[in-house]
């Protein structure tokens, strides 16, 4: 069995650890999660709720925390059809994410705004990526595949710790069509769902920044104790002088899905 890498290690140190699906939320900022233009509203009430909106008021970006949760709430992206109407798409995450994977899929939601703004394309709520875009990057980094007969297939790293689940037939628009976790499937520390609609562009992101071997940074407090022996310390603070593991060799990072920031 292998051991605990944070075991000499004292809480208070930071770390930068991989993979990133069970590095625990990390430390929250709307600024980061939330990349958006100067011209989007942007409001945070006392209670750390808060709520963005688009100039065009069609996006909308949404938190809600709720500390007796044992994952303390949800991110919710929904884009409207017209303002104010009814939704074409939404995604929600817990609010236990880690905060790059958030960060990382509100950067392509801003891109694909923009790229609507100036071309009219409207991708957002017409996008033709096809679905390998989110699924081969994580074939490539070693994950499984399995294929169900009731049109599903699942995609989990080697020790099953993450799970991306995607309907590849759709029958009808009740379920999510994309849909991921990390931590044991039993009782997992985070989920993400990404509704029948959703650009499959976005889903992409969320992929490759699941899968991404840029390593994330971390108090060693804030880890998730439960499944610390499956993770790796990449790298400590300058303090530490003698590593608590050695780190493991990262394979070279993939192209992302077809897009450059």
């Amino acid at each position: 069995m292998s051991t605990d890498p944070f075991t000499n290690l004292d809480p208070g140190q930071q770390v930068k650890v991989l993979p990133r699906h069970l590095a625990g939320p990390g430390a929250v900022d709307l600024t980061t999660v939330w990349p958006f233009p100067e011209d989007w509203s942007v409001h945070q009430a006392d209670d750390g709720a808060a709520l963005a909106t688009s100039p065009c008021l069609r996006l909308v970006a949404s938190l809600a925390p709720d500390g007796d949760s044992p994952r303390k709430g949800k991110w919710t992206v929904t884009d409207n059809r017209a303002p104010f109407g009814p939704a074409a798409w939404q995604v929600t995450f817990d609010a236990t994410t880690p905060v790059e994977l958030l960060h990382d899929f509100h950067s392509e939601l801003v891109d694909l705004y923009l790229e609507d703004r100036q071309s009219g394309q409207g991708r957002l709520l017409e996008d033709n990526t096809p679905p390998q875009e989110a699924y081969m990057q994580l074939l490539a980094r070693g994950w499984s595949h399995e294929i169900k007969t009731d049109g599903t297939q699942f995609f989990r790293d080697p020790e099953s710790l993450g799970v991306v689940r995607h309907r590849y037939a759709i029958t009808g628009a009740d379920s999510p069509t994309w849909s991921a976790s990390g931590g044991y499937p039993s009782e997992p520390y985070w989920r993400a769902r990404f509704s029948y609609g959703t650009p499959t562009t976005l889903a992409a992101a969320f992929t490759a920044s699941l899968v991404s071997t840029e390593p994330v940074s971390r108090a060693v407090k804030d880890v998730p104790f439960h499944t610390r022996r499956h993770l790796y310390v990449a790298a400590t603070t300058p303090a530490q002088q003698t590593p608590a593991s050695s780190p493991l060799p990262v394979p070279p990072a993939l192209p992302g899905p077809n897009r450059t920031r």
